[in-house]
């Protein structure tokens, strides 16, 4: 005899064993307790999180006689009288399964409810169930709208869809709606546990979490991934030989290439890469995967106590934390998600992988404290350093936008910026800066300091308001224009950089408002005035305006930039 799948042998007979979808069940069996049913139900959710095996059990609860043939609707089915047993098996006459994907038209909705109007042969209610009911004509809905708002005392409608936003809002308003959730691994985990030990099934727990997350919320999924894994395996299901099943990857290689980008070794990144590639792994799933391992260490960095103990790379997530800084994690992630469609560009998917590898590693962050740190050893001359450097990490985390038009510097910046890039220099040392206390020379500080990411863009927010000596050293009033910038952090690390750049001791307060005079208002308002006076030269242009007066040509809005 053929063995039943797993998903099939395994379907919940009842509430009680129903796993995922609480306050479905919930509402259900309070409102069979207390006989305040509604006459039609919709089911809506992803593919096997329960929608059809819901249809059921409430058919059941409907209709179940008890197993001595008196009882009454309950919200606990005996699973023993006709009713139940006929249904669990099938073939029971006034439980109706009716596929809408292939009995989609006017007609056999027509035939439906003429069925319906008919008493059940053996049932206290005729329960119809309309599978995947989005796929529905626009007629077969109207034919159906009168029924299923004032249907029969003894028909039951029960609609189930895996996508609501098709069904008319005149549908959805006679239904009494329940969204089931996906299932979370940790549920499908334990759900398969019991299945496995029932079935006398050896098997890893890692195998069974590989099993959770490739079902992607679906219970079925998982129990034929499950069945697909206890045949692959031939024995216990380990986790090694659900990985070669599904082709994931193992986090060893992650991990490693964790380990390489601290180390800035380069040469492990590709070699990772090689070897991933000798074993056909696919590259995509492993920037997937790169990415929520770094999640999980961003999470570690912020909130220590989200990481569980139980998760198998709890241990090296904990340690590769306390090795990177936020700001490396929040880039690596950005890179890993922004690399993935990226992949059908490249070449070939481990060039796109290897380039992403070392993408991280060109653009590693510094600590924004006025001493970069490079991903490799540079050529002499070639080393960024400054508002250069700036630039270059804001970049990196823009790795798939084309490279932007300059913007125009006011001319108090533009004399120091055409100065060649100061050689950099370690602490202690500091730049030779005069400071004029009378007028201190607030933009060009700001350029000049060796500071990027959130740190550079609040220099580049900041206006001074005031410049006061005190005997603890110098305070700085400054207004910022954007507040979410000026975090403690944020304001901390700018005030250390100036100090090392200025050599003295800096205390920066800060104010929220308007900042008029900032470095980025200034070159804002450039810009500003150089698209307008690029969209008055065109719109004055003698040339143009004969194109417009013979053609009716028009200037497409947007399209107008100014010559830099």
């Amino acid at each position: 005899m053929t063995a039943l799948a797993l998903a099939r042998k395994w379907r919940p007979r009842d509430f009680s064993t129903l796993v995922g979808q609480e306050h479905v069940v919930k509402a259900l069996t309070h409102a069979l307790d207390q006989q305040r049913l509604h006459h039609a139900w919709l089911f809506t959710g992803t593919r096997g999180v329960g929608k059809t095996t819901i249809s059921r059990i409430l058919a059941k609860a409907l209709n179940c006689t008890g197993a001595d043939g008196q009882g009454q609707m309950t919200s606990q089915p005996c699973g023993k009288c006709p009713a139940c047993t006929e249904i669990d098996a099938g073939r029971y006459v006034d439980y109706i399964e009716m596929d809408a994907a292939s009995n989609r038209g006017v007609d056999d909705m027509a035939q439906l409810l003429e069925k319906a109007m008919y008493a059940p042969s053996s049932a206290r209610f005729k329960v119809y169930m309309i599978d995947e009911v989005h796929m529905l004509t626009g007629h077969a809905f109207n034919a159906m709208l009168k029924t299923l708002e004032e249907p029969p005392p003894h028909i039951k409608f029960i609609l189930a869809t895996t996508d609501p936003q098709k069904i008319p809002v005149t549908v959805l308003s006679r239904c009494l709606q329940f969204n089931l959730k996906q299932m979370p691994v940790p549920s499908i985990v334990e759900h398969l546990q019991k299945v496995l030990d029932a079935e006398t099934v050896t098997y890893d727990m890692g195998a069974l979490r590989i099993l959770a997350k490739a079902a992607q919320g679906s219970m079925r999924d998982a129990l034929s991934l499950t069945d697909q894994a206890i045949a692959y395996a031939a024995g216990p299901v380990s986790e090694s030989a659900v990985r070669a099943m599904l082709g994931t990857l193992d986090e060893a290689y992650l991990i490693g290439a964790l380990n390489a980008l601290q180390a800035k070794d380069g040469a492990s990144l590709v070699a990772i890469a090689d070897e991933m590639a000798i074993k056909s792994l696919s590259f995509s799933l492993a920037l997937q995967d790169l990415a929520s391992l770094l999640q999980k260490i961003a999470l570690a960095q912020t909130v220590p106590s989200a990481v569980l103990d139980d998760w198998p790379e709890a241990a090296e997530v904990r340690r590769l934390a306390s090795l990177f800084n936020k700001e490396e994690v929040q880039l690596y992630y950005q890179i890993a998600i922004t690399s993935r469609p990226d992949l059908s560009l490249a070449p070939d998917e481990q060039t796109g992988f290897t380039m992403a590898l070392l993408r991280m590693l060109a653009f590693k962050p510094g600590d924004g404290s006025g001493s970069p740190r490079s991903a490799g050893p540079a050529k002499s001359g070639s080393q960024l350093s400054g508002p250069a450097a700036a630039k270059a990490a804001t970049m990196a985390a823009r790795p798939a936008v084309a490279a932007p038009v300059s913007a125009p510097v006011p001319p108090a910046a533009s004399s120091a910026a055409s100065m060649p890039a100061p050689t950099p220099v370690s602490p202690p040392a500091r730049a030779n800066v005069v400071i004029d206390s009378s007028d201190p020379d607030w933009q060009s500080w700001m350029k000049a300091l060796p500071v990027r990411g959130l740190v550079q863009q609040l220099a580049f927010q900041t206006e001074l308001q005031k410049w006061e000596e005190t005997p603890s050293g110098i305070r700085a009033q400054v207004l910022v224009g954007m507040p979410q910038l000026a975090s403690v952090e944020n304001v901390n690390r700018l005030q250390e950089a100036l100090s090392n750049y200025l050599g003295q001791t800096i205390k920066i307060l800060t104010e929220t408002g308007k900042a008029s005079q900032s470095i980025a208002a200034v070159e804002a308002k450039v810009k500003q005035e150089k698209q307008e006076d690029a969209e008055h030269s065109v719109a004055n242009d003698d040339f143009v305006k004969t194109i417009q007066a013979e053609f009716g040509a028009t200037v497409v809005p947007g399209s107008i930039r100014p010559i830099q």
